[in-house]
């Protein structure tokens, strides 16, 4: 039995402003595109504030097994990270964190 893994990105915002806008930009197609990468599923959650009050947004995929993920990883992910980063950087006050996990 193949073990499904679920990535999830977490994204820091300084401001509602941009948090609202990241969010649009995951709805208006980075999400579809990441599933097109080989995910199944995505859902975009919205966390509480970090320690600073900032704004954070959790975004989940899941990958039905390890090498759709590995696949993703290494041919879709760099152009759709580069992308997030020039959009949603630290230029602009964004943090994010990656989690990989294996479903139980």
């Amino acid at each position: 039995m193949s073990t499904r893994i679920c990535y999830m990105v977490i994204a820091t915002l300084p401001t509602p402003e941009l948090r609202a806008q990241y969010v649009t930009w995951l709805e208006d197609g980075h999400v579809d595109q990441v599933i097109k990468g080989g995910a199944h599923s995505a859902m975009i959650v919205a966390l509480a504030p970090d320690a600073q009050g900032r704004d954070r947004v959790m975004t989940q995929y899941v990958f039905a097994t390890r090498e759709n993920f590995d696949t993703y990883v290494a041919v879709h992910a760099p152009a759709l990270r580069a992308e997030g980063q020039r959009l949603f950087g630290p230029q602009m006050g964004v943090t994010m964190t990656r989690e990989v996990g294996e479903i139980v």
